[in-house]
């Protein structure tokens, strides 16, 4: 499995930024698929995460309102589309990929690194 995230940039207060995680590997459906960052200076925290049918997703409750996961199985595609971002959500996004319930997801993307600037 190799993941590839793209989409962060710098972005004002108050706007919106997409990513977006390029999923390469077999039973994309199979995998619970997260988002997880790190800011400078602090450990890297996990963000969100959606199912392998999309249907349950959950979120951390600083952003939760304001970002959505979601998934494109068909394009082996997962997405996190952020609004009303916040300086403290200035950090390096990574996609993560989980084969099973109950374990440390297992697959990493190199991040993608997005700057909110006030």
């Amino acid at each position: 499995v190799q993941l590839q995230a793209s989409g962060g940039g710098l972005v004002h207060v108050g706007n919106s930024l997409r990513l977006s995680c390029a999923f390469s590997g077999r039973a994309f459906s199979t995998y619970t698929m997260g988002w997880f960052r790190q800011a400078p200076g602090k450990e890297r925290e996990f963000v969100a995460r959606i199912t392998g049918n999309g249907v349950i997703t959950y979120y951390i409750a600083s952003v939760k309102g304001r970002f959505t996961i979601s998934r494109a199985n068909a394009k082996n595609m997962v997405y996190l589309q952020m609004n009303s971002l916040k300086p403290e959500d200035t950090a390096l996004y990574y996609c993560a990929a989980q084969s099973m319930p109950g374990i440390n997801f297992e697959y990493w993307g190199q991040g993608t690194l997005v700057t909110v600037s006030s």
